[in-house]
């Protein structure tokens, strides 16, 4: 969505009329996610807000959302779509670092079992053979 939000906002400020690049933004989406863009875009098409087009379709977040509805108040669309991109990297990187944050641990603590688990398995036949020395 991120792409689809910043292409938008760049042909909006590039002064391209919103069904059109609507459509044209229709391209960086996943299949299932155009046909309710084409939905959103007939909806926009009758009159409703971009805004309610988009929710009623599951093309946004809650603050983006918000943020749509901001720019439609203001008439800065474009430069609110670009926001809404924003926004979506920046989420995109924060569950990356969370992700990190849990995994490094995890894969520590493997990797210590694992090296652990070898050692021990060196040590076993040592240790039988000076049991059957005695």
């Amino acid at each position: 969505l991120a792409r689809f939000y910043r292409t938008i906002g760049m042909l909006l400020r590039g002064g391209t009329p919103l069904p059109t690049a609507l459509r044209m933004g229709a391209e960086l989406l996943h299949p299932l996610l155009r046909a309710r863009l084409a939905m959103a875009s007939r909806a926009v098409n009758e009159g409703r807000p971009v805004s309610e087009a988009m929710e009623a379709n599951g093309l946004t977040t809650i603050i983006a959302l918000r943020m749509l509805t901001v720019g439609e108040k203001s008439g800065n669309m474009g430069e609110m779509m670009e926001k809404i991109a924003e926004f979506h990297d920046e989420e995109i990187s924060r569950w990356v670092e969370w992700f990190a944050r849990l995994f490094e641990p995890l894969l520590m603590t493997a990797i210590g079992l694992v090296i652990g688990a070898i050692v021990v398995l060196m040590y076993m036949p040592i240790f039988e053979l000076a049991g059957s020395l005695k």
